[in-house]
């Protein structure tokens, strides 16, 4: 028994029925003005429901182009505005490094003047001990540039140390704050002589040992000039070393010690003056 074939259209005769319908509708619509007409109404509840869509999407990906454009050019000023602040930093701190050396160098300038009577060379502080303090330091002449051993150094005002050892082009400086380091000095006002000895305990309080004053009438009191005394066998005499900070009678009742101010800020050096002038020794024999 034969089966029944099944009926079908083919395609092409359902695209060219609903082209003939369409371009039927469209002539229609044209020829009649058919405002507010079924197609119209037809229109209505599909195509705008459509168009709306399509302008929400379109305005929905318009905008996300639009913002995406914006944050490209916000990143590269972002970029650009970097790249200017790097470089007003490293400008700026140019003019401060400038401004701290101009100002170590007229401190220099105004402790040469001070000091005139002595021969002077500057030098830079390129190396010193681990720390805080610069005790014992490095710096840029030496025996090459007529640097010698137990030559005064001097900066910021007043008394840094003195030279230790000497290499062709660098020295080594003991600054008084060392704890090997023993001056004599003497009051400024009453000529009074005593002894400053460095501490490295103490400097964390921004003192030092102020020792052996003999000051029979009391007269040494706070802020007093504490200078270097003609008494030193290496140290020039009248060198600033620092002020009286505080003072008391010791047990012996005959003098009294304290602690001192240094005049020179021992954790910041980076310039100094050498005395290339050594002191005059006497020969005891």
């Amino acid at each position: 028994m034969r089966r029944k074939e099944k009926f079908t259209i083919p395609g092409k005769y359902i695209l060219f029925v609903f082209t003939v319908l369409c371009v039927g509708a469209m002539s229609l619509s044209f020829l009649t003005d058919f405002d507010g007409g079924v197609l119209n109404r037809i229109s209505g509840y599909v195509l705008i429901p459509v168009q709306k869509g399509i302008n929400t999407a379109g305005g929905w990906i318009r905008s996300r182009v639009e913002n995406l454009e914006d944050l490209n050019k916000v990143k590269d000023e972002n970029a650009m505005l970097r790249e200017q602040v790097a470089e007003l930093t490293l400008e700026n701190n140019s003019l401060l490094q400038e401004r701290y050396e101009l100002e170590d160098l007229r401190e220099l300038y105004d402790l040469d003047d001070e000091y005139s009577d002595l021969n002077k060379l500057a030098a830079n502080v390129i190396g010193k001990d681990t720390g805080n303090w610069f005790n014992m330091f490095i710096i840029d002449k030496g025996a090459e540039d007529g640097i010698l051993v137990d030559m005064n150094v001097i900066a910021g005002g007043g008394l840094v140390g003195i030279v230790t050892k000497t290499g062709p082009d660098w020295a080594q400086v003991r600054s008084i704050i060392d704890d090997m380091s023993n001056v004599s000095a003497m009051i400024l006002k009453t000529s009074d002589l005593c002894y400053v000895r460095g501490d490295l305990q103490m400097m964390t309080e921004g003192t030092m040992q102020l020792n052996e004053l003999r000051d029979p009438d009391d007269e040494v009191e706070p802020g007093d000039k504490v200078v270097t005394s003609h008494t030193s066998a290496k140290f020039h005499k009248g060198i600033l070393i620092g002020y009286v900070n505080e003072i008391a009678t010791d047990a012996n009742n005959l003098t009294r010690s304290g602690s001192l101010t240094p005049a020179v800020d021992f954790e910041h050096l980076s310039t100094v003056l050498v005395i290339t002038d050594l002191k005059q020794q006497v020969d005891t024999e």
